[in-house]
């Protein structure tokens, strides 16, 4: 397997334990594709894949079309994607997302965090190299020879391809990564070969990763988790191995 099945195994098992966090990241994803797009699903491929995500993590439906609802609002305030970049002690390099409608606020917050945990906030540009951006898709495995689907796939950008079970449908999945740019044609063509596409997303994979010692890993979760605490912060990376 590749570093970004070994980076997703690590990572699935730490982060987002939340339920209601969960929600409020997929609700201002919502109303950001929303306001951008439009609010019909057909018509806005990006409103369409958050919707499958939020019945995926078993978000409720009246919480998604609350959601449309109030990006449809003339009294819906607009959210801004940030990024911020900065290290936690031991050297590690995090990337932070953030959705926010108060920079000022979001990046004071997060400075904040940093310099309490004796981490320091960077500037842009100083670790986002360390990171890859792609893009992700979960499908039932089914009936699908996965050899030959992989085969097929490598054309329109697959670079990792592994099976996963959800526990929590009883159910076989197959997972793919591929670089950011070609989330469209692989949406495409899953879409014209009639797979249900379960989640699909956006992640920053490290290129490398550190080990830290447990007592040092400690100290980087603390940061991490009051990060993530955050209600403007949609998602959390880092180049701590484990």
């Amino acid at each position: 397997m590749g570093r970004a099945f070994e980076y997703r195994k690590a990572r699935k098992m730490k982060r987002w334990s939340s339920m209601a966090k969960v929600f409020t990241r997929i609700s201002k994803d919502i109303i950001m594709a929303v306001k951008e797009s439009g609010p019909n699903p057909e018509a806005n491929s990006r409103l369409k894949a958050l919707m499958q995500n939020a019945r995926d993590a078993n978000m409720p439906k009246d919480n998604v079309e609350r959601a449309i609802k109030r990006a449809t609002s003339k009294d819906q305030a607009d959210y801004k994607e940030m990024v911020y970049e900065g290290y936690a002690p031991h050297g590690i390099a995090i990337l932070v997302e953030t959705a926010t409608d108060n920079a000022t606020r979001t990046v004071g917050n997060v400075r904040s965090y940093f310099n309490k945990y004796n981490g320091s906030l960077g500037t842009s540009g100083s670790v986002e190299f360390m990171f890859e951006r792609k893009c992700n898709f979960k499908i039932p495995k089914g009936t699908i020879n996965l050899e030959e689907f992989e085969f097929e796939m490598i054309d329109f950008g697959v670079e990792e391809l592994f099976i996963e079970h959800d526990e929590d449908k009883n159910l076989d999945t197959i997972f793919m990564y591929a670089p950011f740019s070609e989330y469209g044609a692989i949406t495409k063509a899953l879409e014209e070969r009639g797979l249900e596409i379960l989640t699909s997303g956006f992640e920053r994979i490290p290129m490398d990763t550190k080990t830290v010692t447990p007592e040092q890993q400690a100290d980087v979760e603390k940061l991490l988790e009051r990060i993530e605490e955050d209600e403007d912060v949609q998602a959390v990376y880092h180049t701590m191995a484990g």
